[in-house]
């Protein structure tokens, strides 16, 4: 390993775990000295810190003025599992899936609620094909697959006049992506992803079709407390002004609101998504230049630009589950980066978060690093055993 030559440059934030995700850059503990610790949440201070973190979210992501935006307990999957809970049943359901959070929600519809549904499955770094998807049934997908670095490109495909609900995983997508609000009837996602915020709580958007759904349909099994919408078969509007179900934790809350100041002061989303299609850029570029390594994703046009996913190509590879965890585990040890192996379901490879609280310097300088390890990895591997 002697003329393997060690990258001069080191990324001054080697946070690049898909999740928890890092900071902004302007994060610093002293900035939530305002958090009402100690506090209600209930009380005046409280109500207002959450109803702030609603208007912030819809103003910078566009939601529109008749969508309710809710928050929720237990992080992404807590607003996933209360749409499904709560809505599915009353008509026909499609499952789509392509990555491992996908197929959890399969899981969910088919073996806990058991509903006869049509499930299609597309393999890692592929995605389901939309126009093939009746979308008079309510289907139920993840715009971007965290594990599988691949992503619905856009909205075009899901018809205005469609009778289903369309239950949308937005979770790494999210203040990264654009989202079709009028092709979107529950959207969900948590803080600790794009905005690199604390996690456990989600956020649920529900369009006024959504709430039609829940205010004339009650579903055939019981509803836990932390999952109840309504009240009396009436929307429960508290949770949509941020009187939440559960207790929330302030201190993550004013973790939220200085990511959603940032965003706001940088120039909102425009911005955010700019800096997510940097980051990811940096990556495409550094990769097509090598035979050694390539996008999990196979169609560029359906590539992630937050969670993007990687797998080693070059054929002196024996056991490419081990080699791609001996490279994560050296760029570890170096202090140059931080989990960025694959997902545990998912094949073989890294996985870099390319968000838009990530500085693209810091993307610029872990590429060198990449190939040093890969390098390293090669010659050691060649060693006699």
């Amino acid at each position: 390993m002697s003329d393997i030559k060690t990258p001069a440059a080191r990324p001054a934030n080697p946070r690049f775990s898909s999740g928890p995700c890092a900071k902004p850059p302007v994060f610093e503990l002293e900035k939530l000295a305002d958090a009402p610790l100690g506090r209600s949440h209930r009380a005046a201070i409280g109500k207002a810190k959450l109803a702030r973190a609603i208007d912030l979210t819809r103003e910078i992501l566009g939601v529109p003025a008749d969508y309710r935006i809710g928050i929720v307990p237990a992080s992404d999957t807590g607003a996933v599992e209360m749409a499904m809970w709560s809505l599915l049943g009353a008509r026909p359901v499609k499952m789509l899936a392509w990555e491992s959070f996908g197929e959890g929600w399969v899981t969910d519809a088919v073996k806990q609620l058991k509903l006869d549904a049509i499930v299609r499955k597309a393999d890692y770094g592929q995605i389901v094909d939309f126009a093939q998807v009746d979308f008079d049934r309510d289907v139920v997908f993840t715009w971007n697959g965290t594990t599988s670095g691949v992503r619905v490109p856009n909205g075009d495909a899901i018809p205005a006049n469609r009778e289903g609900l369309t239950i949308c995983d937005a979770t790494s997508a999210a203040f990264a992506m654009a989202l079709p609000w009028d092709k979107l009837d529950v959207t969900t996602f948590s803080w600790q992803k794009v905005l690199g915020g604390e996690a456990a709580h989600g956020m649920l958007i529900l369009s006024p079709r959504a709430v039609e759904r829940l205010e004339s349909y009650t579903p055939p099994w019981p509803l836990p407390k932390i999952f109840r919408l309504t009240k009396g078969g009436k929307l429960n509007e508290g949770i949509f002004r941020g009187e939440t179900i559960n207790t929330p934790s302030m201190l993550a809350v004013e973790d939220y609101l200085l990511a959603l100041d940032w965003a706001q002061s940088i120039g909102g989303l425009p911005a955010l998504i700019a800096r997510a299609d940097a980051n990811a850029g940096v990556v495409w570029d550094f990769i097509a230049s090598r035979d050694w390594i390539a996008n999990l994703a196979e169609d560029g046009a359906t590539a992630s630009t937050t969670s993007v996913c990687l797998k080693f190509t070059d054929a002196r590879i024996r056991d490419g589950a081990g080699f791609a965890k001996a490279v994560a585990k050296r760029l570890e040890a170096e202090g140059v980066a931080f989990d960025i192996g694959a997902y545990r379901d998912a094949p073989p490879g890294l996985r870099i978060w390319c968000g838009s609280t990530v500085e693209t310097a810091d993307i610029a300088a872990l590429m060198p690093w990449i190939e040093w390890a890969f390098q390293a990895e090669i010659a050691a591997q060649a060693q006699p055993a």
